[in-house]
């Protein structure tokens, strides 16, 4: 179940930093989310930092339970 909520958070991480890049550094952000929602830039840093909580918690449990076995 870890390993699900670590790539979860890594492709929600990765939309969130896509989509907060494309809107500061370009003019509309990039990633998949702005194909199906008009999503602002502080919603997309929240979900870069929600993204790298959950692959955090998820890769830290992977190794808890690597190091148990």
């Amino acid at each position: 179940m870890k390993e699900i909520i670590a790539i979860v958070g890594w492709v929600v991480g990765i939309q969130g930093g896509l989509g907060a890049a494309g809107r500061i550094f370009g003019d509309e952000p990039w990633g998949l989310l702005h194909k199906w929602w008009d999503v602002p830039t502080p919603l997309y840093l929240v979900l870069l930092v929600a993204g790298a909580a959950l692959a955090l918690y998820g890769e830290l449990g992977k190794h808890a339970a690597k190091s148990r076995a």
